[in-house]
């Protein structure tokens, strides 16, 4: 069954290349001798098809990204060398395929044809107007797209060929299986500092300079740029706008469902298929025979399937006069609905609730004065940019025109102020000396612009200037080596038979925990210490404020045999398989090119090249 998959796979992706070669590229001619860059063995590399290929990558990143990528890119990532390599492995199994006089029938070569989307009609059949219309597009014949075709197939039967019986060895599944899915418990206990019980001793000046030595990261400044820039904020515009009363009155009769809003019902619906049915469920109800609930329940329904949150009485319809008249939480109905003859519930009364325009006037006023404001910035900006585009300096601008001018020495990953803005952190992190100033617009309707005056590169500080830190972060680390030792003292206690608890600590106890648990309270490699034990043994395992101590009770092996297991195996067995399938057919690609001999014709290869921007 793998294999055939793997056959399918390999299928429909060589029809995917044929495809993606019959756009772009296929009408250019490089003339002559230069049909070809190179060859393996007796079989020539198309250079047509090199270029087809070249182009399907590059337009496949655009697609995938929006962004148009250049051959200079696309060869600073290897895409070039890439898509060569796999022409070569390509080329080298068709090279063979000629060797070994394997080849396909006219009819298999046709039932490809029939299926490839692009040669179909409108209605779904083979056109052969499309058919010679695609052909046109890529320069083709269609005896030569045939004939490629043709070795493309055949290629495909060797591939087979070769991926044919590579399966994963069920010792090495189960092996993967058993690792992933052991788990361990263990019991464990913190040593807090608190219980540290001696007494830190002085520092010396070696000890000193070997923590500062093997923390230089610590304690060096990043790379800090010192930046001035102008800021027009839209709220510091809004004390000096007035906005009329008419205006006032407009938004709040525009947005009048917002202040007037009356009662309200909280509602659950149960619909019935008949009027009758409904009846009788309400009935009993008032029996007292079954609940609302049950009868949710009956119809294996959620209370989330018939909650339809808090209506008004014109929104309830027909089934209004009923809802509204309960004065406390119940069931109302049956009553129509537009689904037909419900039981209603009332869960909550909301009630009426009326802002005043008097009331909601200052709130109005001041979304009217910011909506206002952002305008007012951004009729300035043509303004701004020409003042800069004149030399208008960042001072000057800030007088002119009321901008708050300020400085910031700015580092990655500084949050405050105006660096909270992302468009802000984008324009400085990418800004160096003497760049022009730039008006750019910010996610609340303000603007800035920045220049960078000086860049102060990375620096590792004298242990003189960070005497202080590295005097605190010595003690910790010499705290913890002193706890860890006082624990280490307590281990052969705990071996003779005294608990954790016993010995004043807070035992827990972890039953099955597996590879990727969390156990809150303990250092993020604790789980892989856990399983790096042996049973019964103990550990001590340091964390930032405290140490763990640790013992192994028990290795719980994973269930190789039930359903789970075998579901997760069989998956994993049929991926592996395709891997490997096509791990060895790229070693054995390998093994024809370095048998047939390879030769690349480097001008051709550079004249494809000069063919994209």
């Amino acid at each position: 069954m793998a294999t055939g998959k793997i056959s399918r796979t390999f299928g429909w992706g060589l029809m995917a290349l044929v495809m993606v070669g019959l756009v772009g590229f296929g009408s250019t001619n490089f003339g002559g001798s230069a049909r070809s860059i190179g060859t393996v063995g007796d079989k020539e590399i198309d250079a047509q098809r090199y270029a087809r290929d070249l182009n399907a990558e590059l337009r496949a990143f655009s697609a995938q990204t929006g962004q148009t990528m250049t051959l200079a890119q696309a060869q600073a990532f290897g895409i070039d060398q890439q898509v060569l390599g796999r022409l070569l492995a390509s080329t080298a199994l068709e090279n063979e395929t000629a060797r070994l006089g394997l080849s396909v029938g006219d009819a298999q070569v046709r039932n490809r044809i029939v299926e490839i989307a692009a040669f179909k009609g409108i209605d779904g059949k083979f056109d052969r107007e499309a058919y010679s219309f695609s052909l046109d597009q890529s320069g083709m014949t269609a005896a030569q797209f045939e004939a490629s075709l043709r070795s493309e197939v055949a290629r495909q039967l060797l591939q087979a060929a070769v991926a044919n019986g590579t399966t994963a060895a069920s010792a090495y599944v189960d092996a993967l299986y058993g690792y992933a899915r052991e788990t361990r418990s263990f019991t464990w206990a913190s040593l807090p500092m608190t219980a540290l019980a001696t007494e830190l001793p002085a520092a010396t000046d070696d000890e000193l300079a070997a923590y500062y030595k093997a923390n230089t990261a610590q304690f060096t400044l990043p790379e800090t740029k010192e930046v001035t820039y102008v800021w027009l904020d839209p709220e510091d515009l809004i004390p000096g706008i007035s906005v009329s009363e008419e205006d006032l009155q407009a938004l709040y009769k525009e947005r009048l469902d917002e202040f007037v809003v009356p009662e309200r019902r909280m509602v659950e619906r149960l619909v019935f298929g008949s009027q009758e049915e409904a009846q009788t469920a309400a009935d009993a109800i008032a029996a007292g025979e079954k609940t609302f609930e049950d009868l949710v329940d009956e119809r294996d329904l959620a209370l989330a399937d018939i909650d339809l949150g808090d209506l008004s009485k014109e929104e309830l319809g027909g089934a209004a006069d009923a809802i509204f008249s309960l004065t406390e939480p119940g069931v109302a109905g049956p009553a129509d609905s537009n689904l037909g003859p419900a039981l209603f519930r009332m869960n909550a009364i909301l009630a009426a609730r009326e802002t005043s325009f008097e009331v909601a006037k200052e709130e109005l006023h001041g979304e009217l004065a910011a909506d206002t404001a952002r305008r007012q910035v951004n009729d300035m900006i043509a303004e701004l940019d020409d003042l800069l585009a004149g030399g208008a300096t960042l001072e000057e601008l800030a007088q002119s025109h009321k901008m708050r001018l300020a400085s910031i020495r700015w580092t990655d990953g500084n949050s405050e102020g105006i660096a909270a803005y992302d468009s802000f952190r984008e324009a400085v992190s990418e800004a160096v000396e003497g760049d022009f100033p730039e008006i750019t617009l910010m996610a609340d309707g303000g603007v800035f612009a920045a220049r960078v005056n000086k860049i102060d590169e990375p620096r590792l500080q004298t242990q003189k200037e960070v005497s202080d830190q590295i005097l605190a972060g010595w003690a910790t680390d010499k705290r913890l080596a002193l706890l860890a030792k006082q624990a280490e003292g307590m281990v052969p206690d705990l071996q003779s038979g005294e608990s954790l608890s016993s010995l004043g600590l807070v035992e827990i106890v972890e039953v099955e925990q597996g590879r990727d648990a969390f156990v809150e309270g303990t250092p993020p490699a604790f789980m892989t210490e856990v399983f790096d034990m042996a049973a019964t043994d103990w550990r001590i395992i340091p964390s930032v404020s405290d140490v763990i101590l640790v013992r192994l009770d028990g290795i719980t092996p994973a269930d190789q045999t039930s359903d789970d297991a075998n579901a997760i195996k069989e998956q994993f067995t049929e991926n592996s398989t395709q891997e490997l399938g096509l791990d060895v057919e790229s070693a054995f690609a390998r093994a024809l090119q370095a048998e047939a001999g390879v030769t690349l014709n480097r001008p051709v290869i550079n004249a494809i090249h000069a063919q994209f921007p």
